[in-house]
């Protein structure tokens, strides 16, 4: 645990008069899954945003691989070694699951990995689809490369886009809610998915399926209101009075 890959210190983000997140600490070590969780509105999704370089940052200090740094612009993320997946998934529906996966290889590819997916480039293009094909299989989807995105049963989406992440080999994955609108079967589905990712990436996950972060997770954040209430292993957040009662309820401390 000596070892940082990331480190975020007094960071604050605000909007005009409103304060989103008030000096929020985080770290993530090599080979961890860490949780963020929190009431809707506490700033989860702010500070994702805050690292991918899609919400100002008032003030706070940021650390990659032990190393202070500026706080990204989205287009750096890449080669920071850091990818996001979205709620929303974002695939291109007119794209087949392979060419959306291969989008997310820009940092391979020469020129637009969107032109390299379409088949405008063809030697980015066959080294594409083939890295694309690797990566379907970590996520189960290997048969699914010819369809189109727009076929795709939801919970299939999901796998895509994490595909889509994994394509430029990132050190650090952000989840947005990958269990989102699963059901109990595709939820498990997803937590042995985080389990085998971990080898490769660490993993920094925003998620409200309470079962999901304390099964995947080693560590766990709690925000409310813009501020880190809590931190810890599962089983100490779950016992936490604080995240009991702003967060978890009296029942999931059972």
């Amino acid at each position: 645990m000596g070892s940082r890959l990331l480190s975020i210190s007094n960071l604050s983000v605000k909007f005009g008069g409103l304060t989103a997140l008030s000096n929020v600490h985080l770290e993530v070590h090599p080979g961890e899954v860490v949780g963020l969780i929190g009431p809707n509105g506490a700033g989860k999704t702010t500070l994702f945003n805050a690292l991918t370089g899609f919400a100002p940052v008032s003030e706070g200090k940021l650390t990659l691989h032990n190393k202070e740094c500026d706080w990204p612009k989205s287009h750096e993320l890449v080669d920071l070694g850091i990818a996001r997946t979205l709620q929303g998934v974002g695939l291109f529906p007119d794209l087949s699951v392979l060419e959306n996966v291969m989008v997310g290889g820009q940092k391979y590819a020469k020129g637009s990995a969107l032109r390299a997916a379409l088949g405008l480039d063809a030697k980015n293009e066959k080294f594409l689809r083939e890295k694309a094909e690797v990566v379907l299989e970590k996520v189960y989807a290997s048969s699914l490369g010819e369809r189109r995105a727009d076929s795709l049963p939801y919970p299939v989406t999901k796998r895509v886009a994490i595909a889509r992440a994994l394509m430029s080999d990132p050190k650090l994955l952000l989840l947005d809610e990958p269990a989102g609108g699963l059901g109990s079967q595709d939820i498990d589905w997803m937590n042995g998915l985080i389990h085998n990712l971990k080898a490769d990436t660490s993993i920094l996950l925003v998620e409200h399926h309470m079962d999901v972060v304390m099964s995947v997770c080693d560590r766990i954040y709690v925000l409310n209101f813009g501020e880190l209430i809590a931190e810890g292993t599962p089983q100490e957040v779950r016992e936490n009075p604080h995240v009991i009662a702003a967060y978890l309820g009296a029942e999931a401390a059972k």
